[in-house]
Parts: structure tokens; sequence; C-alpha cells
């Protein structure tokens, strides 16, 4: 008579649970374009989700303790002309998100602690040099200021988001639109799924493609969705791969092993109404002392609604087997470090005490000297007309009056910032 051997795992157990009702956040008008990225990013401060907007394309920034319903007045995060498709969060500053567009821009945005009365206007910096939509985002794991955008020109380029300058262009590599784009855990690789139906290992520094024929997949997992798309997140810490359907009313999830038969199916929580978008808490912003292990935010029409993954634990102390040191809020790496071809490890932190934010720090950009640019490619001049000092006499003049003009921009700022402080100052001694 057999036995059957029951494999043995901490995540055999693992059971998902929506968040009760005043824990979500409700009457959010969650965007319909119909694309294929999350519609929503969270990091341990905020939570960001693209919503409705007309005359243009606009997302919501919540702290992440103000739940309950959303006032319809609540300032929106607006500056594209078109349909925001994708944002994310700054893995290295909490209070820094890019947003790409319709419009074929990346915008890169500085979130305040407090909740601005006003829509959030003008981004940090604006960074153009896609000719299509731009429908595709991805900070580098390890790398400071160092952000990835894909665009239905199937070109991928790497920004230093400090200078607003491309550090690569891939224009060569996919042959059609890219679906989907995500780093290694040191930021030395690129993975990338295209329409072509091939997926691509890339070194971007070296613009080599350096895999993408995997003849036999390691393991097939047949899921029983509709033909909407599958929005993964993989957990290393724990070796858990989350899989949820776009459109579906499911998160399966499973377990990597480095034996035959390599995924192992856990389990599956079920709702009842479909998902728009989802997003992923990062590691460093979960209650450890719940044994909680994930936490994705569900959006739905009209509301985004957390729902929590658990180990069963009894003990109330630190679980050292379910929480690794993980990766923290420092880069590794500067821009140019990275680029000249080093690699780090992401710099790590423990969550035994739990993870406390750190206060609100400013993203610097600090622009080339334009003079020191050559002039745009384009219908190429002859060599004495670009040097000729009449020429340079105007560039001069144009520059000089755009700094004029600037100054006089950051003075009426300024202005206005020390009026709004004051508002604000008024309004804190009115309420001690």
């Amino acid at each position: 008579m057999s036995r059957r051997v029951v494999r043995q795992s901490k995540f055999r157990h693992v059971f998902g649970q929506a968040a009760k009702a005043d824990q979500a956040y409700e009457d959010i008008r969650v965007s319909k374009v119909t694309w294929d990225s999350s519609f929503c990013a969270v990091n341990p401060k905020f939570l960001a989700i693209i919503v409705e907007a007309g005359g243009g394309g606009a997302f919501i920034v919540l702290p992440l303790a103000k739940t309950g319903r959303v006032d319809k007045n609540h300032p929106l995060v607006t500056g594209h002309t078109a349909p925001v498709l994708d944002i994310d969060w700054c893995p290295h500053n909490d209070n820094v998100i890019a947003s790409a567009s319709d419009d074929t821009t990346i915008m890169v945005w500085q979130i305040p602690d407090y909740t601005p009365m006003r829509n959030i206007t003008e981004p940090i910096i604006t960074l153009e040099g896609h000719s299509k939509r731009v429908g595709i985002l991805c900070w580098h794991p390890t790398a400071r200021n160092v952000l990835l955008s894909a665009g239905s020109d199937n070109v991928i380029i790497i920004w230093n988001v400090g200078t607003g300058e491309v550090l690569l262009s891939l224009d060569d590599m996919h042959p059609d639109i890219i679906h989907s784009v995500c780093w290694n855990s040191n930021g030395s690789l690129l993975a990338t799924t295209c329409k072509d139906k091939t997926l691509r290992i890339i070194d971007p520094r070296k613009g080599q493609v350096v895999a993408n024929n995997f003849e036999e997949p390691v393991a097939l997992q047949e899921m029983d969705t509709s033909n909407g798309v599958l929005l993964p997140f993989y957990d290393p810490d724990s070796s858990i791969i989350y899989l949820c359907g776009k459109g579906d009313s499911s998160i399966r999830y499973f377990e990597i092993t480095d034996e035959p038969p390599f995924v192992h199916y856990l389990n599956t929580f079920s709702s009842k109404e479909p998902q728009r978008g989802m997003g992923f808490m990062p590691k460093r912003g979960l209650d450890v002392s719940k044994c909680e292990i994930a936490r994705f935010y569900k959006l739905h029409e009209r509301k985004c609604e957390p729902i929590v993954m658990t180990v069963p634990r009894k003990s109330d102390l630190f679980q050292d087997d379910l929480y690794p040191d993980t990766p923290g809020p420092e880069p590794a790496l500067e821009a140019d470090e990275w680029l000249s071809g080093q690699d780090a490890e992401p710099v790590l932190i423990s969550l035994r005490d739990g993870y406390v934010p750190p206060k609100h720090r400013e993203l610097r950009v600090t622009k080339p000297n334009i003079l020191d640019v050559r002039p745009p490619s384009g219908p190429r001049r002859s060599q004495s007309a670009q040097d000729s000092p009449l020429s340079q006499q105007h560039t001069l003049e144009r520059l000089l009056e755009e700094i004029k003009a600037l100054r006089e921009q950051v003075q009426a700022q300024d202005q206005r910032i020390t009026a709004l402080e004051n508002m604000l100052c008024e309004l804190v001694d009115g309420t001690d």
C-alpha cells in the first residue's frame, strides 16, 4: 500500500483575505482606457491609481492611511495631454513617481507628504524621446534615478532622471510592440515580451540579446482565464509568484523551487468581482506582526480593495524564516556607475522592528549645460552656418530670453508657495 508524500513547505497554507469595507478606498473613477498595465502603484507611503480625466490624463495619489470614501475634489496629478497608461513609484524615494502617457512623454513627479490643496500640474522633469505612445515604465532596482520606458514605437529608452539625459536607446531589438519589460535583481539584464511571441533576455549596456530561444518550458500551467492579460508579481524573498488575470476575479499563486517540477501550485484567492488592475506592495510596506507576506490593491470600477496574503502562525514573535533581509530604499549605485559597467545587488534591510518610511526627500534634477549639447538631429546644416558668430549670437540671445522668463516664473512660483504656506499655517493655527 503506497502512501502519498506531501511536499513540505512553510507556504503551503498561505491564504488570502480581502480587507474590511472600511479599509478600502471608495468613489474612485478608475480609468477605462484599454491598456495592459496594472493601472495601480503602491509603496509604504502612497497609493496611486490612474483615473478618468477629461481633456488629458491624470492619476490620483492617496496617503495609504486615507481609507474610506475619497473626496470628489481630491487633488489629482495632471499634466499629460492624453491618457496616462502606466505609473511606477521610484524604489529609492517614496515621494517620487513616474507616469507614461499616450502623448509620447514620461513625466516624473514629486509628491508631498501633506495633501496638496490643488492639482499637482508641474512635473520635476518631462522626458521626451519616444515617437509614439509610452505604455511601460520600470525603475532600475539598484541604480539611483535610472528609469526605463518602452513605447509603441518598439523602442526601449533608459534615462538618467537626475539629468534628463538618455543613457541608452534600444531601438532595433523588437520587430513589433513590446508587451512587458522587467529588470533582474541587480539591474544587469532585462527580460522582455513582444507581440512576435518571443521572450528576450537583453544586456542593455552591450545592446545585445543574450538569450531568446528557450526551447521547451520547464513547467506548463493551464490558466482558467479569459483572453485578458496576466499580471505576474514575483516575490524573491519567498519564491512565490502571484498571477492576476486582468478582467479575471482570482489570484493564483505558485512556489518556485530549484528541483523538478520547479513550479508548485499553492492556492487560489477568488472573489466575486473582476479586477481592472492590481498594485503590489513592496516587502518593506507589509505588517510583519501579522505574518503578512504579500498585499495587493485590487481595482474595481469605482474602488480599490486591499487583499492580504498571510502565513498562519500562532507565535507573536518575529518570524525570521518568513522575512529575510529585503531591498531597502537606498540605491547601491549612481547612474553613471551603472552605465560604466558596474553592477551591485540591492542594499538590504531587516524587517525585524518593522519599517518606517523616511521623511520627504526631494529629487533634484541637474540638467547639463545646454550650450554643450549638439543641435538635435535633423536636416544637416553646413559647418560654416552652425559655427558662424551671427548664429552663436542668436543662440545666446534666445537663451538669455529663456533664462529671464524662467527667473520670472520662479519668482511667481515662490510668491505662490509663500502664500500657500501662510494659508496652511493659518489653517493649522485655527485647528489648534
